[in-house]
């Protein structure tokens, strides 16, 4: 292997006009994972390369832990198995159980999930989930009855790390692919949902990314949004100056008002906030397989319900909302 490579995924069956769309992308795709434009990528791949061929029993993506179990594994290949995975250090999502080796990530996602999962139904949707990591929640989004599920990142780690947990997996409907949203615009594609989690505060101009959320949903898709919010009752945001827990390009915090505000102005309706909840140490901490500073480093040491800044602490909101119909879909 001498890139990244997703031909698993080209090449399994889905419907022809998502082919011709990842095929208008591929010159891009193979752009971004040429080994000679990212000077870590050879080593990422090295460790890809390292991990043994192990035969799948069991897997299981709709579990705490998105998993691939083996009944039994000679000490020598398990520990070979947790060596080439912490090779792809830092794990921001997860977790992932990979025959006997935990990867116990920053995030314990599964937490976000179980919050989400009931207010949702993915059965047989093509989806789209944009600054998507290493894929956790693409893995339960197949776990959750989804026909094919296609995650964007520019950030080449988070997909070998997702291609590292798919040796184990074995499947083909999901694939992390090196792009960012910006990409897409000029090749948008009608899925029925789109995720965008932990995306939106990130973005200078928030506007502009619901309304290009919006052009890759079909008429009445679903997005589901997650993102950093400030407590409130009236429609206004937190504009940090400097840093926000920690964390740079925090460019606004709305209130949930605001937020429904913004989504109704970018053609959404049909708006539900269906989870509020502040971020707990236990959810988001550091570990083995992320041992940088974490949520707790971020917060004031005396009072976690600020940031070290004085801010807020984070608290994050989960929104499902439907893209209406314009004349363009009428008149298509």
């Amino acid at each position: 292997m001498k890139t990244l490579n997703y031909d698993y995924f080209y090449n399994s069956d889905k419907p022809s006009a998502l082919d011709d769309w990842l095929a208008a992308l591929r010159p891009l795709i193979e752009q971004r994972v040429d080994p000679q434009r990212h000077g870590d990528l050879p080593r990422w791949i090295t460790a890809l390369q390292e991990l043994p061929a192990v035969t799948t029993d069991d897997v299981l993506l709709d579990g705490e832990h998105v998993s691939s179990l083996t009944a039994s594994l000679p000490a020598d290949v398990q520990r070979l198995i947790r060596e080439s995975l912490l090779k792809l250090h830092p794990w921001r999502k997860g977790p992932f159980r990979l025959h006997d080796v935990t990867i116990d990530s920053e995030w314990r996602c599964n937490n976000k999930w179980s919050r989400l999962a009931p207010h949702i139904d993915l059965t047989d949707r093509t989806i789209l989930d944009v600054g998507c990591g290493n894929g956790y929640y693409c893995m339960r989004m197949l776990g959750s009855g989804a026909k094919t599920v296609i995650g964007i990142d520019p950030n080449l780690l988070f997909g070998t790390q997702f291609l590292a947990v798919n040796h184990f997996i074995q499947q083909n409907r999901a694939c992390v692919l090196p792009l960012g949203i910006d990409d897409l615009q000029d090749h948008p594609y009608p899925f029925d949902t789109v995720f965008s989690m932990g995306v939106l505060y990130h973005r200078r101009q928030p506007l502009e990314h619901l309304q290009a959320l919006a052009t890759l949903l079909k008429a009445d898709g679903e997005l589901i949004l997650e993102t950093l919010i400030i407590d409130g009752p009236t429609a206004t945001d937190l504009v940090p100056e400097g840093r926000y827990a920690n964390m740079r390009n925090v460019w606004s915090l709305p209130t949930v008002s605001l937020l429904k505000q913004q989504l109704i102005s970018t053609g959404f309706y049909d708006i539900n906030c269906v989870d509020v909840t502040q971020t707990p140490l236990t959810e988001q901490r550091t570990t083995d397989w992320m041992n940088f500073h974490s949520l707790e480093q971020a917060l004031d040491p005396h009072n976690h319900d600020k940031t070290i800044e004085g801010h807020p602490a984070p608290l994050r909101a989960i929104v499902t909302a439907k893209r209406a119909s314009t004349n363009a879909d009428t008149n298509h």
